[in-house]
């Protein structure tokens, strides 16, 4: 196979088949979804430390570029950058592996939580485990600001200014996030025709250690082939589909986990911007549309969520397996809500990992053009004050029990309720701080620490 020519004329070194061999890449990847903690910003900072610091399979600026191609997609954009590096690493296997080893844990995790859930009233036992979880995650999403800050590349001042302007526009304006993203590609790309430095790469420093596998003017091996792509969306819309149509088939149109499969099916191509910016649909469907949870029950769902591996859109299999529980039909209400698990996580996942598979070879080949590289500069500018936009929020909302708006002129502020601190959150997460910080231990010991400090506080003092 030959390989593809840049418009220089010179050409340009192929990524193999497999850069590393599988079986190594699939353990990576399972011990990476056992930390995917925190929501997107964790999830990010631990990729970005197993695989461009630790292991050096790919460099900084490779995996910012794929961050920010993943941000423009529909879906969790974290298990989409997963599934691009493994396909990156290991080709269509690879992108399989790692998409789907992504989001395992976390289906197990909250199907248990889920079944707990269902058949407890009291789920005190749930919530002293995860007492000391929540207060921790902090630590490491911070850790994610401080590092992909630090690495993604702010050498210009247009593209601090783009971070600084995505975290005000998201904290205090309530801006749409497909629109901030929108603006920060079109400035950057204005700006790279002006300064065509604006998408260089940053210095050294922002990227020290050996070269990495996989070096920058590396292309992928494979190629575009528009009729492989045609392919591939029409064989992964058709798996897509499947289960849906054959839940309706057996159970008939009116069933819930039919209508739970055209509803997630929906909800998993309109998600841009993570899990936050389509929780309020989500929320609002389910609870006054359906039915299906009571208005505190998402609350919940959302709480077991963040707190359990994998990305926070999961919260959609809590939502769907408590509505096939509830409302069986003619199955049992186990095997209706574990069916209704495993289809409502098939139908969120799939179309992301679809995104990658058809669109990564067409965006490796674009990586050289200079317009595009210059908007996605902007994007991974952005993608800094998004992650600050999380991270200020998860914060505000772990800390304390209660928060309150000031209306100014256009902007909402969202502050603390002083009063309604909580005093084990709090100490939980400057242990976290200090165990992830000063001491810079592992993300799973620090949240075998936290964890266990949680479980003695919540119990010794549950009303703290």
């Amino acid at each position: 196979m030959s390989k593809p020519t840049p418009p220089g004329g010179t050409e340009s070194p192929t990524v193999q088949a497999d850069v590393i061999p599988l079986k190594e890449a699939t353990k990576a990847w399972f011990t990476i979804s056992l930390q995917t903690f925190g929501g997107p910003a964790g999830q990010i900072a631990v990729m970005q430390r197993v695989l461009v610091e630790e292991k050096r399979w790919i460099s900084q600026r490779r995996f910012l570029f794929a961050l920010s191609f993943c941000t423009l997609l529909p879906g969790p954009e974290a298990q989409q950058l997963a599934t691009y590096v493994g396909w990156l690493l290991n080709g269509v296997r690879g992108a399989l592996i790692a998409g789907c080893l992504f989001v395992l844990p976390g289906f197990v995790a909250l199907l248990a939580f889920s079944a707990l859930y269902a058949t407890s009233a009291d789920t005190t036992l749930v919530q002293a485990l995860f007492a000391g979880l929540g207060p921790a995650v902090i630590a490491i999403v911070l850790d994610a600001v401080v590092r992909v800050g630090k690495k993604a590349g702010l050498h210009h001042p247009a593209l601090v200014a783009i971070a600084i302007g995505t975290f005000v526009a998201l904290s205090f304006f309530d801006a749409p996030f497909p629109l901030v993203i929108a603006i920060a590609a079109l400035i950057g790309w204005l700006l790279g025709r002006r300064d065509p430095h604006l998408a260089a790469p940053p210095s050294t420093a922002a990227d020290t250690g050996p070269v990495p596998l996989i070096a920058d003017d590396q292309l992928h091996f494979d190629r575009p082939n528009t009729r492989r792509a045609i392919l591939t969306t029409a064989i992964g819309l058709g798996l897509w589909a499947a289960p849906v149509l054959l839940a309706a088939a057996l159970l008939g149109r009116a069933h819930v986990l039919v209508t739970e499969g055209v509803f997630f099916s929906g909800a998993a191509v309109v998600t841009f911007g993570g899990a936050y910016a389509v929780l309020t649909f989500v929320a609002q469907q389910a609870v006054t549309t359906y039915g299906w949870l009571a208005p505190g029950e998402m609350v919940r769902g959302l709480a077991l969520a963040e707190t359990t591996p994998g990305p926070l859109i999961m919260v959609v299999q809590f939502v769907a397996f408590l509505a096939a529980y509830r409302n069986p039909g003619t199955l049992n209400p186990w095997t209706a809500a574990i069916l209704a698990s495993i289809l409502t996580t098939w139908v969120t996942f799939v179309p992301s990992i679809l995104f990658i598979l058809v669109g990564a070879p067409y965006v490796e080949r674009l990586r050289k053009n200079t317009s595009l590289s210059s908007a996605l500069a902007g994007i991974t500018a952005a993608v800094v004050g998004v992650i600050a936009n999380l991270a200020t929020f998860f914060a505000l909302h772990t800390l304390f029990r209660s928060t309150a708006r000031f209306d100014l002129g256009p902007a909402r502020i969202d502050y603390p309720v002083l009063n309604s601190m909580n005093g084990q959150a709090v100490t939980i997460a400057i242990l976290g701080a200090v165990l992830a910080f000063g001491l810079r231990w592992s993300v799973l010991r620090t949240l075998g620490v936290c964890a266990i400090a949680g479980v003695v506080l919540h119990l010794a003092m549950p009303t703290g």
